[in-house]
């Protein structure tokens, strides 16, 4: 191999052996060398099986047990496998199976090498998932089974007043439970794209009002708005932008200790679109915090919740072309804004 190649070969992320049709290895990139402990130079002209020293649980080698010489003349790769390296942590193999033409032997095999570090992250990403699930899940399903088992067993004995709290709560529990299913498919939605948005021309301002004045009528906290006369329309799905406002507004009753502002005027740049401000009057985020609000189950403090609102926010906005960034309220506390596009710029897939 040239030097050139082994200089790109070098640059890349993941390890590299290639090896030639007689199983002797013609290329180990540096970090190939680190994770099997070899020196590249010294490895090329090994055979391909000493050099890929990885092994299973079980103790069988990689080479032996893939033989990629072998098999079907229409075999072109090795799927994706877990291997452990000598010093016992695991990477993830795939190999490339090169033939000049159908009818010839292999002529070159190329390995790929990654850290697993990345898919234990994956599988500790999913187990928080299914553990938050499990938790929220847990105590509206608690509730209702509780409320319906008493109402099954005592029915006779409940007056119409006992019945009806009991049943009001079993219904409350239930939307509870289908707001997390619904934020659980938002989430899943947004990260493989498969968010459906159908935005339209609509007046922001009513639809801000409209939000306000539902969360006002559920809470004794203070909520003030202040919507401006000239604001433009925007191009949004209707539906997402009065979630992603109710969402916003609701957080910040939520974690404020008093006055909510939302104020909506006309954003600020050479594209007109609308600005929403959401001002609360709680301990506020840190700064080096703040890039975090926006991850899945983040959640500030010991306040209850999925800790997937202000990650759906984010999607949703951002589906649109919008913005969101988080700073401090003037008057202490966190604030929200929210910028929407008066203008399809939904991104291009």
């Amino acid at each position: 191999m040239s030097e050139s190649a082994q200089t790109l070969a070098d640059a890349l992320p993941d390890g590299a052996v290639v090896a030639d049709a007689q199983g002797r290895v013609t290329l180990v990139n540096r970090a190939a060398g680190q994770m099997l402990g070899v020196h590249p130079e010294d490895a090329v002209g090994g055979s391909l099986g000493e050099v890929l020293a990885l092994r299973d649980q079980d103790g069988r080698d990689w080479f032996s047990t893939n033989c990629p010489y072998q098999g079907l003349a229409t075999r072109t790769a090795v799927p994706e496998q877990p291997w452990l390296l000598p010093d016992g942590s695991e990477v993830l193999v795939v190999a490339r199976i090169h033939r000049p033409s159908l009818s010839s032997p292999v002529d070159r095999v190329a390995v790929s090498l990654r850290s697993g570090r990345g898919r234990a992250r994956l599988d500790r990403e999913r187990s928080d998932l299914v553990a938050t699930v499990a938790h929220e899940l847990r105590s509206p399903l608690t509730g209702v089974k509780g409320f319906v088992q008493a109402l099954l067993n005592r029915w006779d004995k409940l007056n119409d007043e006992q019945k009806k709290l009991m049943l009001t709560t079993v219904a409350s529990d239930s939307d509870r439970l289908s707001r997390l299913i619904a934020e659980l498919l938002d989430v899943a939605r947004i990260d493989t794209g498969r968010l459906q948005l159908y935005p339209r021309p609509v007046d922001a301002g009513m639809l801000v009002t409209r939000v306000v004045e539902s969360v006002r009528a559920s809470t004794s906290r203070v909520i003030e708005l202040d919507v401006a006369d000239d604001l433009p329309e925007v191009s949004v799905d209707p539906d997402k932008f009065t979630q992603v406002v109710t969402n916003v507004v609701e957080n910040a009753v939520r974690h404020g200790d008093g006055t909510v502002r939302v104020t909506a005027e006309t954003a600020g740049t050479d594209d007109r679109g609308v600005r929403l401000v959401v001002d609360d009057q709680g301990s506020g985020i840190p700064p080096e915090m703040r890039r975090r609000v926006f991850t899945k189950f983040w959640k500030e403090g010991a306040r209850g919740g999925s800790g997937l609102g202000l990650y759906i926010v984010n999607g949703l906005v951002r589906a649109h072309g919008g913005t969101v960034t988080i700073d401090g309220a003037p008057g202490g506390g966190a604030r929200l804004v929210l910028v929407w596009p008066s203008e399809d710029r939904r991104p291009v897939s």
